[in-house]
């Protein structure tokens, strides 16, 4: 079996390593770090010459044209989640294999979720710039706040999704979830129909959803005009489905709070130093980090990653299925 990995210059596949070594134990291993100076054909043409194709954060584009001519290519390996700056839906369409990491972030994205939520609802960056600042209790009011009985929307149940309503269930929230795409909820859920008719119903609305053109932008002015005075937004999911001018409308008018993981902006998962939103005491912010796992487990993302990548090339190797198979569904769901 031939392997290659072509990357951008800033890709995050190892060079070397146990992971590498394992890799290695399943035929020929080819690693470019940077193939920015081949053309689109030269990458094709490259392509072609092997059996599977590793991707991971960082890497080059596969060429449309692979879709109508693969060569020897057989199987397109995602070792991360994200999928479409790399594959285009053609692939899919041509019954290309292609594999992502499923449901590998589930327990720490959405261990970052809950731990977001509570952050916000107990008001804990009052807390602690008071008590930094010299000062002892903050005001009442801005500590007031309790999960039991409170109306909790879930956007998006995927893995992801129903994890964190495992997570949060000991809490006695009343839970309401939206994604048009399943066809069950987990038991105590309520569904509703619309995104409309979830922030109608809730005062915090947790995000799950992939980041897609459908769900680009979706949490709009509209959206969060309609939650309560106080009302809380918690997003770990990808920055592009919140309109993040909006968000920052009403964050900056106090109106409502917010944890953010994600942010969508030219700069990505960034403010500048000097962007007012950072003394918002109504926001919390994590960098896109919150679900970051490299203490008190073993089986850090990077890890689970890695083990599903390993696993699903033996199974190919063998002739078996690979776990978490894209279909032009799941891939029109995923980000």
């Amino acid at each position: 079996m031939r392997i290659l990995h072509l990357g951008n210059g800033e890709s995050a596949m190892p060079e070397t390593g146990e992971f590498v070594e394992k890799l290695k134990n399943f035929g020929e291993l080819t690693i470019i770090k940077d193939a920015t100076a081949l053309s689109s054909r030269e990458r094709a043409d490259l392509i072609r010459q092997y059996d599977v194709l590793l991707l991971i954060w960082g890497s080059m584009p596969i060429p449309d044209e692979i879709a109508e001519n693969p060569g020897k290519l057989r199987y397109v390996c995602n070792i991360s989640g994200e999928l479409r700056a790399f594959v285009p839906v053609s692939l899919i369409r041509a019954g290309i294999l292609v594999t992502n990491w499923g449901d590998a972030p589930a327990d720490s994205v959405a261990e970052g979720a809950m731990v977001l939520l509570l952050a916000v609802m107990k008001n804990l960056r009052d807390h602690i710039e008071t008590a930094a600042e010299g000062g002892w209790r903050v005001p009442s009011m801005a500590t007031k706040g309790s999960l039991k009985g409170c109306d909790v929307g879930i956007y998006g149940l995927g893995a992801i999704g129903r994890r964190f309503v495992d997570l949060i269930r000991p809490f006695q929230a009343n839970l309401i979830v939206y994604d048009k795409y399943v066809t069950d909820v987990p038991p105590g859920c309520g569904r509703v129909n619309s995104l409309k008719e979830l922030f109608q119903a809730s005062k915090i609305i947790v995000i799950h959803a992939g980041l897609s053109p459908e769900t680009r932008r979706s949490v709009n002015a509209e959206m969060l005009a309609l939650l309560p005075d106080g009302g809380i937004i918690i997003n770990t999911a990808r920055g592009g489905i919140v309109d993040q001018d909006a968000l920052f409308r009403e964050l900056k008018s106090g109106r409502l709070r917010a944890g953010l993981d994600v942010l969508d902006g030219e700069a990505g998962d960034y403010l500048g130093e000097h962007d007012e939103a950072r003394k918002w005491n109504n926001l919390i912010l994590t960098s896109h980090t919150v679900s970051s796992a490299e203490w008190g487990t073993e089986e850090t993302l990077e890890n689970i990653m890695r083990r599903i990548c390993l696993e699903n090339i033996e199974r190919f190797s063998k002739g078996q299925a690979p776990l978490f198979q894209m279909t032009e569904e799941r891939y029109s769901r995923s980000t």
